[in-house]
């Protein structure tokens, strides 16, 4: 329970920040709406394989840890960062060259006010994969050895209590193209909570083993 509940409400933070982000957005207008939607879809086919990723480093880490194999528990972190970070990589760099070519798959012929408001958007956003990768990563190791609240903290960060308040700040400015470096900043100061709480759990919890 102490790993599992902390997942069920990760699972449902996506869904309240999606409703909250609309929210926001919709004082740009529905174009602004459709950008999140589409880029949504879009970064599942890069963020699927991290957390496919993820779901088998919770099994190798957390066997490992209980058989007290320390060594073996850092090297499948590291294995594991450096494929979400290619993985990350690799969906950042489409989303920086080739935007117009992703948006053009929801966008109608002729129309072309979303692919003018999301190319924008999603080079942007993209610039937050690679630090993604790594919170996603080290969150995981935080449910393989029970600190599943932790990992609850990370995901909080990344899609409530700095994405939000940010996006919000931004759209202050009434300027759209502000609001998508929210998730950016979101994920700098996720990722730098994050790094604090593995340093804890690696001088607590890894290094005693």
């Amino acid at each position: 329970l102490a790993v599992g509940i902390p997942s069920v409400v990760m699972q449902a933070i996506s869904s309240v920040m999606n409703v909250l982000m609309n929210m926001i957005l919709l004082g740009f207008g529905n174009v602004a709406v459709n950008v999140l939607g589409a880029y949504f879809k879009l970064q599942s086919f890069v963020f699927m394989p991290v957390f496919g990723l993820s779901n088998g480093l919770v099994a190798i880490v957390g066997y490992n840890y209980g058989a007290h194999l320390r060594e073996r528990v850092y090297a499948a972190v590291r294995v594991a960062l450096r494929m979400a970070i290619v993985i990350m990589a690799v969906g950042m760099l489409l989303f920086m060259t080739i935007p117009q070519v992703l948006l053009s798959l929801f966008e109608a012929e002729g129309a072309g006010d979303l692919t003018a408001v999301g190319c924008p958007a999603l080079r942007v956003i993209s610039l937050s994969f690679i630090l993604a990768a790594v919170g996603i990563t080290l969150g995981t190791v935080f449910q393989a050895v029970g600190k599943g609240v932790y990992s609850l903290i990370n995901s909080l960060c990344r899609q409530l209590m700095v994405l939000l308040p940010a996006a919000w700040l931004l759209s202050r400015l009434g300027d759209l193209s502000a609001v998508w470096w929210s998730f950016p900043i979101a994920e700098v100061v996720s990722l730098a909570v994050c790094l604090l709480l593995y340093r804890r759990v690696d001088r607590t919890m890894l290094k005693t083993l």
